[in-house]
């Protein structure tokens, strides 16, 4: 069978009438991207309650990397509850929690001993970042970018720096942090073109806020995303990092990275981190981690790991049916050969998207690794002009063409399918997309 099937145009009647339920009792905080409403999955394709299936092109927003109910997974999860489904590992022990910790051990960049600890999401794997580099440093300071997503708790929205919306009355906010431009060539705030810009983007930290306002050796750390996502999904230019690890190491300063979004093969390696040669001192995990499954998880270098009993702690943090699913996600990224799929079939992608270029004015830049892919609309290319509204249209036709995307910066079409998708499927969705992005530009 050929896909998508659209058997009903979206959302459906079954749908709707799901979506009003939804109005009328949940939380209307959430950004819902379009009224797809699931009712089952299976590898790369999805299925909504009025029976039409899509292409899934967003991985349930990067977490199930190695599809939707892979039958290892769904049975690893079966042997643990058989087993037991909770015991609290920040109070006592039980084994699989340390397997999880060894397995990942080898698989994090840095040839150094790490340590590990469990909580449940991106948004605690970061609060438990800042509250360790301020513990072991004492040091307050903390330094993250323009553009940066790391979750909506307190202490993560005060990093973050994505959208108005996710900051908007909720101040004060956590003290001592900055934020600094992200290394986003395409519009560089600096007006300057690589390689001559010199990476003033890294230089002007020490010029402007250490050397006027932000003692240096005040700051703890400096949080990256190696590949930013809510952003724009930019990506920074080749030394960037090197440039950035030689001003931290002058100052003492700690480089947290943010993988939550980026790991576990997403780029087509294990960590983005690795496109980079960034070894970062501490490395925040989830999304893809456990393929659905809450589970997020802080690594740093094990000598950071100081802290002492009663410091930090998270009673559902690494949860034995989670840590199950995790290690069966490993397994299968290695023995499926998804890393290589994902360079392969993601080298596919952008081959696709860069002709697409040629004719499609609206198309800015497309960039990325792997099967993160970001596809930047314009109205202009000349005046790069952000195609906001238009964005938002195109994400909507796809949608109800059967090509689930979902959209990320201010004009960002993103791409980050299961790992295992082919070609083929690929092929199909681009076909959706080069037909939507012609209806669109007619309007232009």
């Amino acid at each position: 069978m050929g896909y998508p099937k659209i058997v009903v145009k979206p959302p459906g009647p079954k749908a709707r009438e799901i979506v009003e339920r939804d109005h009328a009792i949940i939380s209307p905080s959430f950004g819902r991207a379009y009224p797809l409403v699931i009712k089952s999955g299976r590898g790369c394709i999805i299925t909504d309650v009025d029976g039409n299936e899509y292409i899934d092109l967003n991985a349930g927003l990067a977490v199930c990397n190695v599809g939707h109910s892979h039958p290892r997974v769904v049975q690893a999860v079966k042997d643990q509850v058989d087993r037991f489904l909770h015991y609290s590992y920040t109070d006592f022990y039980y084994e699989n929690y340390v397997d999880l910790g060894e397995t990942l051990q080898e698989l994090i960049p840095g040839d150094f001993e790490k340590k590990f600890f469990y909580g449940n999401s991106g948004a605690e794997s970061v609060e438990a970042a800042i509250k360790l580099s301020r513990w072991h440093s004492r040091r307050q300071g903390i330094l993250a970018y323009i553009g940066a997503f790391h979750g909506r708790t307190l202490g993560a929205v005060s990093l973050t720096a994505s959208k108005p919306a996710q900051r908007r009355y909720f101040a004060p906010l956590v003290p001592g942090v900055e934020h600094i431009f992200y290394p986003y060539c395409y519009r560089c705030p600096f007006n300057l073109e690589y390689p001559d810009c010199g990476f003033r983007c890294v230089t002007y930290i020490d010029d402007y806020l250490f050397k006027k306002f932000v003692p240096p050796e005040e700051v703890a750390m400096i949080f990256v995303e190696p590949i930013q996502g809510e952003g724009g999904y930019v990506v920074p230019p080749d030394g960037y990092y090197k440039a950035l690890r030689e001003l931290c190491d002058e100052h003492g300063i700690l480089i947290a990275a943010d993988e939550v979004q980026s790991g576990f093969g997403r780029t087509g390696k294990w960590f983005a981190s690795e496109h980079f040669d960034l070894v970062p001192d501490i490395i925040c995990m989830a999304k893809g981690i456990a393929a659905g499954l809450p589970l997020g998880v802080t690594a740093s270098r094990a000598d950071l790991m100081d802290w002492t009993p009663g410091s930090h702690a998270s009673t559902f943090g690494g949860n034995p049916v989670s840590a199950s699913a995790a290690i069966e996600v490993i397994k299968i990224i290695k023995e499926e050969r998804l890393l290589e799929n994902a360079e392969k079939v993601g080298g596919h992608l952008m081959k696709r998207l860069r002709e697409m270029q040629d004719s499609h004015p609206m198309i800015g830049d497309v960039r990325g690794r792997g099967l993160m892919v970001g596809v930047e609309l314009v109205k202009d290319r000349d005046s790069k002009e952000p195609a906001k509204e238009e964005t938002e249209e195109v994400m909507m036709r796809c949608f109800e063409k059967g090509a689930a995307l979902v959209n990320c910066g201010v004009s960002v079409i993103r791409w980050m399918p299961p790992l295992l998708i082919t070609e083929e499927l690929i092929d199909s969705a681009l076909e959706i997309f080069d037909g939507v992005l012609g209806e669109v530009e007619k309007k232009l």
